[in-house]
């Protein structure tokens, strides 16, 4: 979230929302007032700011882009259910820099964000000591740690500090750090298109397209979100590929690569981590090997090799270690029904038998082919495990002491799927997500609807509800 970023807000918007961390508030004509401030025994007046930056009830321009078409350039649009719309930018003007002043990331010069907060610290214009006045820079970063990251377009304008601040990725580290974690959910129906929902202000986000090709479009894709990175892989003509989204500059880029590159491999994240294991190479051989990819250095490690080489299987992390669940293996390369646990203290590998949810109901009695149903759909809250059978439509919770498999309820009733492909069953802090939709002969919805409480049968809410053509092709949690 950094540069080039533009907030529409509609006429209907509160006029005295403000943000917490800020010692100031628009007044009724959408200027900011002038503040006395008796420190250091001067008395200093705020600049006064444009017309086009303090109208709060027509538009706040965060980083110099005056309209809601110029931020949909930038690549991320904000929709609220509530008919507030709101457009934001959350990253690097680096690939927007035509006719960006680079020094304030402000189109046209119309920034001025950078000089009125640098001189009111203290008479001192500092981009390392200057965040909010009056309350050092501890404090400062202690209040901005704690405001949601979907506001930081909007300290981003504050000053040169606020956007270094954020766009080094230090903010960051400092809210894991201090156990403050915001879960967004990023997917797509469309292979080069991807968009991501907030839960918490239930908007949706537009991503910049990524720019590939054909034979990466019809490959077999795969995503993971670690860290603040959106990872897909996937293929381009003889060789493997690794796109990498970057929440820090709202950016695309390639050249990334594992040690054994693979597709269709088991994989979950756990803070600035993730492992994938199993899957299969560009030849179609299955593997036995697994990575650790640590997303503060961007490198891969090769971790020992699994028990059992598996594809087509599925990853999460609970009670601090990784498991990889079901897939297709063996000489006959027949569905499996074990799981493996890594310990990541002793870099072991240990085989549960039937920890893959059991495969009953129609679809398995119809003897389809392996590899046309999907990887199982599972997930982890507050160390529970869940599954999804998406052939009997319920959730099923397993027993980890006698690691037997239990229905506790329903899944949502329009979460529809072609043999589990086209719905994503997630983990999105501490509640389990359903996203999907109902598929008609005209245009369809993709769906988000979360598990009210953990306790009892599953009761479901509706987040978000948006028209899309397509189903989910990929789905990934971004926590940070």
């Amino acid at each position: 979230m950094l540069e080039d970023r533009s907030c529409f807000v509609s006429r209907d918007y509160h006029r005295e929302r403000s943000w917490a961390c800020m010692s100031f508030r628009l007044d009724a004509n959408g200027k900011r007032p002038a503040e006395d401030d008796q420190e250091d025994g001067r008395v200093r007046k705020f600049p006064k700011q444009s017309d086009t930056r303090g109208r709060v009830d027509t538009s706040l321009t965060l980083g110099g882009n005056s309209s809601a078409s110029e931020a949909d350039q930038a690549g991320c649009d904000y929709e609220a259910d509530d008919g507030m719309q709101m457009t934001v930018a959350q990253g690097g003007g680096d690939q927007h820099s035509d006719g960006v002043n680079s020094e304030t990331g402000a189109q046209g010069g119309d920034m001025v964000a950078d000089q009125a907060g640098d001189q009111h610290c203290d008479g001192v214009n500092s981009d390392t000591s200057c965040l909010i006045p009056g309350i050092g820079r501890d404090n400062s970063i202690s209040c901005l740690i704690r405001c949601s990251r979907s506001a930081y377009g909007m300290a981003a304008s504050v000053n040169r500090s606020f956007r270094s601040l954020i766009r080094s990725g230090e903010l960051y580290k400092l809210r894991r750090m201090n156990g403050i974690i915001e879960h967004w959910v990023y997917f797509s129906c469309n292979m080069l298109e991807w968009e991501a929902f907030d839960p918490n202000l239930r908007r949706w986000m537009r991503l910049p397209t990524m720019n590939s090709n054909e034979c990466f479009v019809f490959s077999d894709n795969e995503s993971l979100a670690v860290g603040t990175e959106l990872l897909v892989f996937g293929k381009e003509y003889m060789a493997q590929v690794i796109y990498r989204y970057s929440l820090l500059t709202n950016s695309w880029s390639t050249g990334m690569q594992m040690n054994e590159p693979r597709c269709l491999f088991g994989s979950a994240c756990q803070g600035e981590i993730a492992i994938v294991a199993g899957g299969c190479d560009l030849q179609g051989k299955i593997l036995s090997s697994a990575e650790l990819y640590n997303s503060e250095t961007g490198e891969w490690k090769l971790l020992p090799s699994l028990n059992k080489a598996r594809k087509m299987c599925s990853g999460v992390f609970m009670d601090g270690k990784f498991y990889v669940i079901g897939g297709i293996g063996g000489p006959e390369t027949k569905l499996l029904t074990s799981g493996e646990e890594y310990n990541l203290e002793t870099e072991t590998w240990t085989e549960i038998p039937n920890m893959c949810l059991p495969r009953t109901g129609e679809t398995r009695e119809n003897a389809l082919p392996t590899t046309s149903e999907a990887p199982p759909l599972i997930a982890v809250v507050n160390d529970q495990f869940y599954a999804a059978d998406y052939a009997e439509m319920v959730v099923r919770k397993y027993d980890k002491d006698n690691r037997v498999w239990f229905t506790i309820g329903r899944l949502p009733e329009r979460a529809n799927s072609m043999n589990g492909w086209g719905l994503a069953f997630r983990a999105c802090g501490d509640k389990l997500i359903v996203i999907g939709g109902p598929r008609a002969s005209g245009p369809g919805f993709i769906e988000v609807n979360s598990r009210v409480s953990s306790e009892g049968p599953p009761e479901w809410h509706l987040l978000g509800r948006k028209q899309s053509g397509s189903f989910v092709y990929n789905c990934a949690v971004m926590g940070c």
